[in-house]
């Protein structure tokens, strides 16, 4: 057998440390909830951000009408 060189050890090493991390229950577990949350995860984040841009508005129409129409 050859000498393997330091890259590929340490690659070989990655290999095998990923594969007994997904090997786990915990790393399932977490894949099927997170597979499974993402929709409302992602929704979350839509409405909350327009949320977060309605009231901005409001915020920089206040700053404008009290800067008396010189707030940019």
């Amino acid at each position: 057998m050859s000498q393997e060189t330091k890259e590929e050890r340490i690659a070989r090493r990655h290999r095998e440390r990923e594969a007994k991390m997904k090997a786990t229950p915990g790393y399932k577990v977490f894949n099927v909830m997170f597979t499974l949350a993402y929709p409302f995860i992602a929704v979350f984040t839509f409405l909350f951000s327009g949320i977060l841009a309605f009231f901005s508005g409001i915020s920089r129409a206040m700053a404008w009408l009290v800067s008396g129409g010189r707030a940019k």
